[in-house]
């Protein structure tokens, strides 16, 4: 249901489509009149150019004076879908549905379209089947209302596959067959079915007939394919098609089953993986692929050669995050916290860069760092709960037990059913002596956690706490006996114990965790779990062991996994300032691009790095460009040379008052006021950016 969330913008799309045949006040073919009031039409102008606010007022001016205006009623709905007021959006369509006239076969649809979206996104399914078959019923046989009643066909199979009625949803699929015997999508979902049904040898037909109508240029043929050969442990076929959709368009389904995989699927995954990525040298996103994979079965050594070698080719902010993620996970804290340091120099407002960095500083100790951390994420982002979470979390352990009891209280406005919130805020609660709140902190846990599907170690936590101890120590032995491999299960153990004040048992269970390669030393250090134990020789005795041993296993593994992350871009000094001119309201900065000497745009507000057409096609005739510059799915150069718009290109070398960048990608466009422009995202690669227009110069730092 989330999908359905996030379909304002389509809505707007469906609206400011039908303006364009909008004709106030004037009537069709079938003599309808629509409004052609002042207040209207300036709240459609508004609308159209996105004004909600506006619009919305010119539209309510409407309804004050002409309240049976159908159609004012519909905009507005539009307005409140897209701020996800859904019982008032369905109150407006039920009016705009009573005025708007019946015959109106472009607005009618519309308005039941737009309600049945409301109604999927407050999960009232039946409601929202209801108007998926007026819509059908309204529009069938009428050869203006094809884009809807096909739309509407695949959006009620849809409901009925969420709902397992897969022979309802197989109807709508072959109507939509039936109607346009092409149809892409109606074959897609009957092979969606059929895999939900487990008839994989009939969904591979289906998609092969798929793969024939799109000439093998659609991914999630592929990727749904692919999920039948797994499923029929057809390993080599599985791994085609991936890669298939992998290099059609990054497919998200792809992705997804890349992170699935296990032997033999995997191996042979990454091996295929590594022949593209070596066939092409400067595309970025095959080490990222492998990088991902071997992240997500926790082999972080690998991850970490296989991010390295993407940020050689694009230092992809994203790159530099999960690299950071690798190295804190083996205990490199130094090293990840330069690289979610240079994460954060792309994107400064990224919510989970903030969050890890917090993460990574409360792992090297420096625990105000990290409140100050999410001080700057709670600020950005007033609503994101874990923010408060983690912070309420840090000041208990700082025992600002009223700060944290502020954040934990804010925690549950957005948390509301999260029982790790209500275990921490009991804890505190515990230490200012309210032991009532405690209590009933406690309950609510139990109550969270045994509605829960799979109940979490917070449960064994709770049932403790409430002195039930048989059922804590029964259902952590469940959990470990479910998985006797896992170092954090162990480390729960552990904790349970020392609260129990049974000192042999939690310093065995200890023991066991940090065996298994349990290194959160800070956590440990800090964790009030382990009051009762901390003051032991014992534990004190396996915390050194083991702290040197990570220590020394850190610093090996940073030897051999030298991340190159300044490769990508060779930097000869830790600043500079480099002149600029202003120029028609930009700054230009003289820079060489393989050699050739230019001038670039400097533009905060850019993201992509795009380079003039004229530019392009000299170097490439010149060259210092030569076509294995070319990269990408565009690939547009023509006989005599020339470069086409769109095409995206491979910049070795860009080099600019001492700074140079390596494999910098530009789309090449038609016009622009500079040879090159690069954005803040770009040399934000480099360390942070200031503008100092006193001296008109760019100050570049990589204080790290």
């Amino acid at each position: 249901m989330e999908f359905y969330k996030y379909m304002s913008m389509e809505i707007r799309m469906i609206i400011v489509a039908v303006l364009i045949a909008f004709v106030c006040a004037t009537a069709n073919a079938q003599n309808i009149k629509r409004p052609g009031s002042y207040n209207f039409l300036r709240g459609v102008e508004a609308y159209e150019k996105d004004n909600l606010d506006e619009a919305n007022d010119y539209f309510d001016k409407e309804i004050s004076d002409n309240p049976k205006n159908g159609y004012a009623y519909l905009y507005k709905s539009a307005i409140y879908y897209a701020n996800e007021d859904y019982g008032k959006v369905i109150s407006l369509l039920n009016k705009a549905l009573k005025y708007i006239q019946s015959k109106d076969l472009e607005y009618i649809p519309m308005a039941y379209r737009l309600r049945m979206y409301a109604y999927i996104c407050l999960e009232d399914t039946a409601k929202a089947l209801a108007d998926a078959t007026t819509i059908i019923d309204l529009c069938k046989g009428k050869d203006e209302c094809y884009e809807y009643i096909m739309k509407t066909y695949e959006q009620r199979a849809q409901l009925y596959y969420e709902q397992g009625k897969y022979d309802l949803a197989d109807a709508d699929y072959r109507k939509m067959i039936e109607i346009d015997e092409a149809n892409v999508y109606g074959y897609m979902g009957l092979g969606r079915n059929a895999i939900a049904e487990k008839r994989y040898d009939e969904a591979i037909a289906l998609f092969n007939k798929v793969e024939k109508l799109t000439n093998n240029d659609y991914s999630s043929v592929y990727s749904f394919r692919a999920e039948c050969y797994l499923a029929l442990e057809k390993w080599n076929e599985a791994t085609d098609d991936i890669l298939n959709a992998l290099n059609i368009d990054n497919d998200r389904k792809a992705r997804w089953l890349l992170s699935l995989l296990e032997e033999p699927a995997f191996s042979m995954m990454v091996s295929k993986l590594k022949l593209f990525s070596s066939a092409n040298p400067k595309d970025v996103q095959w080490p990222n692929y492998i990088a991902h994979m071997y992240e997500i079965q926790n082999n972080y050594n690998n991850a970490i050669k296989w991010y390295s070698t993407a940020i050689e080719r694009d230092a992809y902010e994203d790159f530099f995050y999960h690299l950071s993620i690798c190295q804190n996970k083996i205990g490199d804290n130094e090293a990840a916290l330069r690289n979610i340091n240079q994460a954060l120099n792309i994107d400064s407002v990224n919510s989970d860069y903030i969050e890890k960095k917090a993460d990574i500083l409360y792992d090297m100790y420096h625990i105000d760092d990290a409140i100050t951390e999410l001080d700057k994420l709670v600020d950005l982002y007033p609503k994101y709960a874990p923010g408060y979470y983690q912070r309420a979390s840090y000041k208990a352990i700082n025992k600002d037990y009223e700060g944290a009891l502020d954040d934990y209280m804010a925690a549950t406005i957005f948390y509301s059913d999260y029982s790790f919130v209500y275990l921490g805020r009991a804890y505190v609660y515990d230490k200012l002596g309210q032991k009532e709140l405690a209590e009933a902190d406690y309950k609510k846990v139990v109550k969270i956690e045994t509605m829960a599907e799979e109940p979490s170690n917070k449960l064994f936590y709770a049932y403790q706490a409430l002195g039930q101890t048989d059922k804590a120590v029964q259902l952590l032995n469940a959990i470990l006996a479910k998985d006797t491999t896992n170092a954090g299960n162990y480390y729960d153990a552990a904790c349970l114990y020392s609260r129990m004040n049974d000192k042999s048992m939690a310093l065995e269970y200890l023991e066991k965790c940090l065996s298994l390669g349990y290194n959160q030393f800070a956590h440990i250090s800090y964790d009030y779990d382990m009051d009762n134990i901390r003051e032991t020789a014992e534990f004190k005795s396996l915390i050194a062991k083991y702290n040197n041993m990570q220590t020394s296993a850190s610093v090996v593994k940073s030897v051999s996994n030298m991340t190159n992350t300044n490769k990508k871009e060779t930097i000869t000094s830790s600043s500079a300032e480099i002149p600029f001119i202003k120029e028609d309201g930009v700054c230009k900065v003289k820079c060489d691009i393989n050699g050739l000497p230019l001038h670039f745009v400097f533009d905060t507000g850019a993201s992509d790095v795009t380079i003039s057409m004229v530019e392009a096609t000299f170097m490439m005739k010149n060259g210092y460009l030569n076509n294995k510059d070319v990269v990408g799915s565009q690939r547009y150069i023509d006989a005599n040379g020339d470069v086409s718009v769109g095409t995206v290109l491979n910049l070795n070398k860009v080099n600019f008052g001492g700074m140079e960048l390596k494999n910098v990608r530009a789309s090449v466009v038609r016009n622009q006021k500079a040879p090159l422009l690069l954005g803040q995202s770009v040399l934000g690669r480099l360390g942070k950016i200031e503008i100092d227009n006193s001296k008109r110069v760019l100050k570049i730092s990589n204080d790290l």
